[in-house]
């Protein structure tokens, strides 16, 4: 067989960890949600939480779902790479997994506010692209929480003040997209996937793939 004919060679390539956040309200979550059924060779990350399980959750697929004493002997050991408290309840994100998708060359999704990115940037900042998703205009975004009918005026105008706030660390992320356009927006992320897949600092595998074309008789 000559080299026309060989099958492309793998290139091997370390993980991505894509990093997504935004105000409540902003889209985030569907953008989240279209990426991983559109996209096979990424993952969400899955969490730790003490919270109860609730009934259709199931372990390990939702949550990893561990006591408090658990989750202080994983903090204490350095086995998380971020962890917040919210509404008396601890989330946080396992290192041990992350690594190994990262070093299997696996992409994995992180849907986290700014406090969770920060850290994790803390952590593993090479793997990392952050995208923050704005809202076209804070009336949209109001008009968008009320269409959800699922909040009193003061749960939204809480998330409104909520919302100001996290865009204050819009500046803290490698990319911004505006979601006037869902479908737009969604392109934006996917491209911006695209493009830092084919980073060569992120493909230790074209050094022996540039090597094998110079080799190559013709």
């Amino acid at each position: 067989m000559s080299a026309a004919d060989s099958p492309p060679r793998t290139i091997r390539r370390r993980g991505l960890m894509l990093v997504l956040s935004s105000p409540s309200g902003a889209g985030k979550s569907t953008i989240a949600r279209n990426l991983l059924e559109s996209d096979h060779d990424l993952s969400l990350s899955v969490s730790v939480t003490t919270r109860p399980r609730r009934g259709s959750e199931i372990d390990g697929v939702h949550y990893h779902f561990v006591s408090m004493r658990e989750f202080e002997r994983l903090r204490d050991t350095d086995a998380l790479l971020e962890w917040a408290e919210v509404h008396g309840n601890f989330y946080a994100t396992p290192r041990e997994p992350v690594e190994a998708a990262m070093a299997e060359g696996r992409d994995m999704l992180f849907d986290i506010d700014w406090q969770g990115a920060t850290q994790l940037k803390d952590k593993m900042l090479a793997d990392i692209v952050s995208i923050f998703i704005l809202p076209p205009s804070m009336g949209e975004l109001k008009s968008r929480l009320k269409r959800r009918a699922e909040d009193a005026d003061e749960a939204i105008a809480r998330r409104l003040q909520n919302a100001r706030d996290e865009i204050e660390h819009w500046g803290e992320y490698d990319f911004v997209v505006i979601n006037n356009d869902l479908n737009q927006a969604f392109n934006e992320v996917q491209a911006v996937v695209t493009a830092e897949r084919l980073r060569r600092d992120r493909r230790p595998g074209l050094f022996d793939f540039v090597s094998g074309l110079l080799d190559e008789k013709i």
